[in-house]
């Protein structure tokens, strides 16, 4: 009976051959330019002003960053806190701006933002795609920390809006 859980618990923390892919998708209309809207949202320094689990950022937050450059935030996913190493991974401003995070040297997913002009406003999208890297992640992300995380995007996309054109 020993053996049978101690086997157990090594497969739930062994690194899994495939890590299964988690994509989170949020968008919603904004009264504003695709230009206006990408600055704002590919400045860190706004980003605690509208997602909910952006406690903090620091390093180069005061502008629209470039592929290459860097930013440090402080985060609070799904009840757990933590810090995130983001570098743009690509750009196109002002319709595409995408980021790779890294924890503590672990790849910890992508966001990206697509940004559509449709009318005099702009279609915003932000894909955050992550990876289960253990059989237990996987299992945890099935049971709550999936929905947890659709339900954070939800509201920062709805935050968002409200910040750029009060919610109309």
């Amino acid at each position: 009976m020993l053996i049978t859980i101690c086997a157990i618990v090594v497969l739930l923390f062994v690194p899994l051959p495939w890590q299964p892919m988690t994509q989170i998708h949020s968008e919603v209309m904004i009264q504003r330019a695709p230009e206006e809207v990408f600055e704002y949202v590919s400045t860190p320094a706004n980003w605690p002003a509208w997602h909910p689990s952006s406690l903090a950022v620091r390093g180069a937050t005061d502008h629209s960053l470039q592929v290459g450059e860097k930013v440090t935030e402080d985060f609070r996913v799904a009840g757990r806190n933590g810090t995130v190493v983001w570098t743009v991974a690509g750009r196109r401003a002002p319709t595409f701006w995408s980021i790779d995070g890294d924890i503590d040297g672990r790849k910890a997913g992508t966001v990206t933002y697509t940004l559509t002009p449709v009318g005099a406003g702009t279609r915003f999208e932000r894909d955050f795609t992550y990876r289960a890297p253990t059989l237990l992640f996987s299992l945890l992300n099935w049971a709550a920390l999936r929905k947890q995380i659709d339900a954070e995007s939800a509201e920062a996309v709805r935050r968002l809006k409200v910040k750029l054109d009060g919610g109309a």
